[in-house]
């Protein structure tokens, strides 16, 4: 029976406030607008952004709030305008987009949308600001255009990318934050040469997607660089084969890194968002030819000093934004990578709960014991 053009009613896990569990909801979707799908969402993935805001560390977010960016689900109904996806296409939402239209998506060298480009304080729909969520007759906010912590959400189809319907959505979901971001920041930007040297700031889950990428790559020396020794072995399974604890030397890291090999690494990926790790990153690479990428979002009040010899030593810094891949245009065929077995993702995947149990999720996270956890709707 077609729920097309009526409100569903589903659960939904409600943020109420900040720090505060969440809390399984019957809330209302309403049918998707002008340029919107509604997605019946079947598997999401808690990313440290969904933390980082629930926390609201610095920030003041909008509450209630339904948080969640990393999923994958079904198109149920689209809205007038939407001529590239129908009900039944197999989707990954985004929290970033592509319109198609503007110059940046028109461009081959950026992925930053005008219309679409990651909005953290937006917690309503572009097309008529509002909320497509409610619960007794009360808007509850969006987070980043996707709040998969519903069964049912409703996107701006710029930031929904159709995928191959064979595709284990339980696995593939976990690609659309997190592991594209580290892993196209090193094939897409760093892109190190097979049989060079990278170095790796941050073992978090980005840190070891760009360690990935560094492996599929074919570098031979991947340094792993992090203050917690205790994920040193797991990193081993993403092709790291040499670590750097900071804490463990009393001269800058970059120093370190330049002794290990002799002058520096080719090439350098910083997934921490540490002014102190970006600027290590940065000197640690090799004169002459040396590229170091940033990845991590550093404090507002941070500011990058180096010395300008760095640059005309022929150093060069780059940065990227979701590893630079155009959600719509780029995103499916990271997918296929995924099904020809050249891009390994279930190890990134540590744990799996049922949506009933999603604050053990929050609680895996937040001890450091997960690297992504699943969230199952379906229980």
């Amino acid at each position: 029976m077609s729920t097309a053009g009526q409100v569903i009613k589903c659960k939904a896990a409600v943020a109420w406030e900040a720090g505060k569990p969440l809390s399984i909801e019957e809330v209302e979707v309403a049918p998707p607008q002008k340029e919107e799908v509604r997605l019946k969402i079947l598997f999401t993935s808690l990313c440290h952004t969904d933390v980082y805001f629930w926390e609201a560390k610095g920030q003041h977010p909008l509450f209630p709030r339904i948080y969640g960016h990393e999923a994958g689900g079904i198109v149920e109904s689209v809205g007038e305008g939407v001529t590239d996806l129908q009900p039944g296409d197999h989707v990954l939402p985004v929290f970033t987009g592509e319109c198609k239209e503007c110059r940046h998506c028109k461009s081959e060298e950026s992925n930053m949308c005008d219309l679409l480009r990651i909005n953290t304080d937006r917690g309503t729909m572009l097309s008529d600001g509002k909320s497509r969520f409610s619960k007794d007759g009360k808007p509850i906010y969006h987070f980043l255009g996707t709040s998969t912590f519903s069964e049912y959400t409703v996107c701006h189809v710029g930031s929904v990318a159709k995928i191959n319907p064979a595709a284990p959505l339980d696995k593939v979901c976990v690609l659309s934050c997190g592991i594209c971001t580290g892993f196209g920041a090193t094939v897409n930007v760093a892109k190190p040469k097979k049989g060079s040297s990278v170095a790796i700031f941050g073992l978090g889950a980005v840190g070891l997607a760009a360690a990935e990428g560094a492996r599929v790559s074919g570098a031979a020396r991947i340094i792993g660089v992090d203050l917690n020794s205790n994920r040193f072995e797991e990193a081993k399974k993403f092709g790291v084969n040499e670590f750097v604890n900071p804490k463990d030397h009393n001269k800058p890291v970059q120093e370190v890194i330049a002794e290990m090999t002799d002058g520096g690494v080719d090439r350098s990926v910083e997934c921490t968002g540490s002014i102190q790790a970006m600027i290590s990153a940065f000197e640690c690479v090799h004169d002459g030819w040396g590229v170091a990428v940033l990845v991590g979002v550093p404090s507002k009040d941070d500011a990058f000093k180096t010395h300008p010899v760095n640059f005309l030593n022929e150093r060069t810094l780059k940065g990227t934004f979701y590893g630079n891949y155009k959600p719509r245009s780029d995103l499916p065929g990271v997918v296929e990578m995924y099904m020809n077995k050249e891009l390994e993702v279930d190890k990134f995947i540590t744990h799996s709960v049922p949506f009933s149990e999603i604050n053990k999720a929050f609680d895996l996270m937040l001890s450091g014991q997960s690297i992504r956890c699943i969230i199952r709707m379906e229980n």
